[in-house]
């Protein structure tokens, strides 16, 4: 899906593109035609609409969500990681390495007491140690990693609430 410059030149979301993000971020899978009906305009008004908010990179995809426990992976983990330098150079290896392990779901760069905060899902601990010694403490001057277990999901979700979303009015 191709991306434009969004940062450069605004795009004003009216209630109408609201709407139809709403509705794309509880059910991708709904059709156009089903979708035109909720929001109230023709599916061709619908379809593209739903276009200009993929080519503004607004909607960057659609995906199944899947259930971890379903397919071996039970061992969710936040890790947080402290590079001992702080150059470009050891800090453009980490963000590459990173970003190239299986494991990890989401990686933050942050500011703060640490460099890195990722997310990371296993199988088990095994799996755990073995993504730790043999792949993140070998990515570059890493001074410290620290791991939070979690004990279970309160809460997830991946919509972006949009109601304070300055629509240009």
């Amino acid at each position: 899906m191709a991306q434009s410059s969004s940062r450069t030149r605004p795009f004003k979301l009216d209630e109408i593109d609201l709407n139809i993000l709403d509705h794309l971020q509880t059910s991708s899978k709904i059709t156009n035609a089903m979708l035109a009906e909720k929001v109230g305009i023709s599916p061709p008004s619908t379809l593209e609409r739903v276009r200009k908010l993929e080519q503004r990179g607004i909607i960057r995809g659609y995906v199944a969500l899947l259930e971890p426990k379903e397919l071996n992976k039970s061992i969710t983990a936040i890790v947080q990681v402290s590079l001992g330098e702080h150059s470009h150079e050891n800090l453009t290896r980490a963000k590459k390495s990173i970003g190239q392990f299986d494991e990890v779901l989401q990686c933050w760069h942050t500011a703060g007491d640490q460099d890195f905060v990722l997310h990371v899902i296993v199988s088990d601990m095994l799996a755990y140690e073995t993504f730790v010694t043999e792949k993140l403490s070998t990515v570059a001057k890493i001074a410290n990693i620290k791991t939070a277990m979690v004990l279970r999901t309160v809460k997830q979700t991946t919509c972006i609430p949009l109601d304070e979303v300055n629509t240009g009015d």
